[in-house]
């Protein structure tokens, strides 16, 4: 019988990266140290720094004496991480209405089926997920390594945020938006994009209820079952 091999510390943090941002770990889950390193088979010291990285991108919030956590964003925490994003993507936008090749476009508009596709299907952990790779894909695009990085981080709290306050039957990001986006990308309208950028921001803020918020107990041997 051939031994799965474990995984690394960098698959074991993207896979509990994926699973805030499709939903499965929803804000408030106690990541217990001993529990995590039994359902991905490794030593606690790996699941150690696979949390301090999380906490470090203010992901997971580790509470003396208690553990850690999938961070729960107030009210006014949400409110600052769309605003921080309303700074940053219209200049990235704008680098990509200027930077985006043949390409970059064909990619762009083969994510935009793949959000079609998604929310077609009622596939609401894969629309999240494929919203929030569509801004990271024009945040590469701009080529900023450093935006890009914080781009990351902002995406998966905008997706911890959602999960909080997301409000029934409203969708998050008006379906067409996206395609609007890439249309004026590829025009080379950079103040165009940036525009278009700042409407949707906005609109997917007002799509939120800040009066609710989520909580339940977690199977992690089922989120993180071997597919």
């Amino acid at each position: 019988m051939i031994r799965q091999k474990a995984p690394s510390v960098d698959a074991i943090h993207q896979r509990v990266v994926l699973a805030i941002v499709e939903h499965r770990l929803p804000p408030g889950t106690k990541l217990g140290e001993e529990r995590l390193a039994k359902v991905f088979g490794v030593s606690r010291t790996q699941i150690r720094q696979v949390i301090e990285r999380l906490a470090h991108d203010s992901i997971v919030t580790v509470q003396p004496n208690r553990g850690a956590f999938v961070s729960s964003p107030t009210v006014d925490e949400a409110r600052e991480v769309f605003a921080a994003r309303r700074l940053i993507e219209p200049d990235l936008v704008r680098r990509a209405s200027a930077l985006a090749t043949a390409a970059d476009i064909r990619r762009l508009r083969d994510h935009v089926a793949q959000e079609s596709a998604a929310r077609e299907a009622n596939e609401k952990r894969a629309i999240i997920r494929l919203s929030g790779e569509f801004h990271q894909i024009i945040a590469d695009i701009a080529g900023n390594r450093f935006l890009a990085r914080t781009m990351r981080e902002l995406e998966t709290l905008t997706c911890l945020v959602i999960i909080l306050y997301d409000a029934p039957n409203v969708p998050a990001c008006p379906y067409h938006e996206h395609s609007d986006l890439v249309d004026a990308i590829e025009a080379r309208q950079a103040d165009r994009s940036a525009a278009l950028m700042v409407e949707h921001l906005r609109h997917v803020e007002a799509s939120l209820d800040f009066e609710r918020g989520d909580d339940g107990e977690v199977d992690f041997e089922a989120v993180f079952a071997a597919p």
